[in-house]
């Protein structure tokens, strides 16, 4: 098994629970890590491999289609971050077949909260994901 990561994938979107951040947007920082089967793609050296070969599975989670899932979950409006990061880490899910556990951290940048605020933020785990693994990535945190 292995932590696959993307940190600090930045957006700008449309989510919020009042209808003005849902027109006027926020700037939004995502970070991800995926527990994953790679012992096919270290093996193999490849990211698609099989004994068949008309059957392509992916060996790995590759990051730059996490990127994607991140970057299509993130266009689509959500009121709550809680909608949202559950989205994010049920398509990452549901795309591979190796995935073991997913965490999705989502910050908003300056919420209008009427007060000088830096971020607020959610975070999220499923499968053998819990909270203790963002201890890797202090940084994150």
């Amino acid at each position: 098994m292995a932590i696959i990561a993307l940190e600090g994938m930045h957006f700008f979107a449309y989510h919020g629970y009042y209808d003005e951040e849902q027109i006027l947007g926020n700037e939004f920082v995502l970070d991800v890590l995926v527990d994953v089967n790679i012992m096919m793609a270290a093996r193999t050296d490849d990211l698609y491999a099989g004994f068949d070969p008309e059957d392509k599975r992916p060996t790995t989670a590759n990051y730059e289609t996490i990127y994607l899932i991140c970057k299509m979950e993130m266009k689509e409006p959500a009121r709550l971050l809680e909608t949202l990061v559950d989205r994010i880490a049920e398509s990452i899910e549901d795309h591979f077949d190796n995935v073991k556990g997913v965490l999705v951290r989502l910050r908003k940048l300056h919420p209008p909260l009427g007060g000088r605020v830096d971020s607020s933020w959610l975070l999220t785990t499923r499968g053998g994901m819990d909270a203790s693994y963002a201890q890797l990535f202090k940084a994150m945190f």
